[in-house]
């Protein structure tokens, strides 16, 4: 009697520490549960984007409804500036709050390629790569994963971190070199957010920017418009296709501002525009073609002919039918908030 006691007593104890043992099927079910069934949430953390020795940090704010319904809103830290990425019923709007400006278009986006702060899209990520790999270690779980960034090939890999729950603490983008070029860490999470019925329409996030402007800044609108009337510094990329060369620099007045048109000869032709942004008094929609694109320090609006960004109250164009999107995207990147000389 005492030794199937015994037995028993074993067997019990073997059952229960085989319980213990989480695998990696069991996490990345997990984390897929937390996902699929998650009607709702919010999410909040910061974005580290690495620009030749430069980092740019965002904080960043994460709302997602059910039927595709996202808001990320994206503030640089360094000079404050805000863009509001939104996706409802009606399309997908890169909005600019502090000029009352919107650039609205038919996407795919954020299903088109990785995405570092979307659950959904890094959940694909894991499931569409059958050559990941799986680590355990005292903080919980990392996954690396290849990345999917059509427009920047040198992003290969994603690391993903999970906490031993299961929750997803950070994401790291790798280069070819295994260098960290973007990094986003999750500070806060709420699986259970209740939104408003207005939430993710436009005119709501308008009203509420506009609320928040006037509160918050004392300056009238002439002032505004006055802040970014003229081009003090011209701004030059610092990447240059190959037997191209600056030709010409020409400034025009515009309605309100100025204009800055740089001519790029050579074997790879392109323009680079610089011109100055007011605020408008009514909301302005500017249909769009093409897709975003986020950058060291904004978000671009891209197309298979030019490259569209607004930063430090300035707004930008290169455009070019000789170059591919990766060209443009590569002279966009290499073009500092900062001026530097010729």
């Amino acid at each position: 009697m005492r030794n199937k006691l015994f037995y028993v007593l074993i067997l019990g104890l073997l059952v229960l520490s085989g319980c213990g043992k989480v695998s990696e099927k069991d996490v990345l079910n997990n984390f897929e549960k937390k996902v699929n069934n998650s009607n709702s949430y919010y999410l909040e953390g910061k974005l580290d984007i690495v620009n030749n020795e430069d980092i740019y940090t965002y904080d960043v704010k994460v709302s997602y409804k059910e039927d595709d319904n996202y808001k990320v809103d994206l503030v640089n830290t360094v000079n404050s500036h805000q863009q509001i990425i939104l996706r409802n019923n009606e399309g997908v709007y890169v909005i600019s709050p502090k000029i009352n400006k919107s650039f609205k278009f038919q996407s795919d986006w954020p299903y088109n390629n990785s995405q570092v702060y979307l659950l959904r899209p890094i959940l694909n990520d894991i499931k569409n790569d059958d050559k990941k790999s799986f680590e355990k270690d005292d903080n919980g779980y990392k996954i690396v994963v290849g990345a999917n960034y059509p427009n920047n090939p040198k992003l290969t890999h994603e690391e993903i971190y999970l906490d031993k729950d299961g929750n997803i603490t950070k994401v790291v983008v790798l280069n070819k070199d295994g260098n960290s070029e973007i990094t986003m860490t999750f500070t806060k999470m709420d699986f259970n957010k209740k939104f408003n019925d207005d939430y993710f329409e436009l005119k709501s996030i308008i009203d509420i920017e506009e609320n928040n402007n006037e509160n918050n800044d004392n300056t009238n609108t002439e002032e505004k418009t006055k802040e970014t009337s003229t081009i003090e510094d011209v701004i030059y990329p610092m990447y240059l296709p190959v037997n191209t060369y600056l030709t010409n620099t020409e400034k025009v007045d515009k309605e309100n501002g100025e204009r800055l048109i740089l001519t790029f000869d050579g074997d790879n032709p392109f323009m680079l525009i610089e011109e100055t942004t007011n605020y408008e008094k009514e909301h302005l929609i500017v249909p769009t073609y093409g897709d975003l694109e986020l950058m060291a320090s904004t978000v671009a609006v891209v197309n298979e002919t030019s490259v569209n960004w607004i930063d430090n109250d300035i707004e930008y164009y290169v455009v070019s039918d000789k170059l591919s999107k990766t060209e443009l995207l590569n002279i966009a990147r290499s073009i500092s908030v900062l001026p530097v000389s010729k």
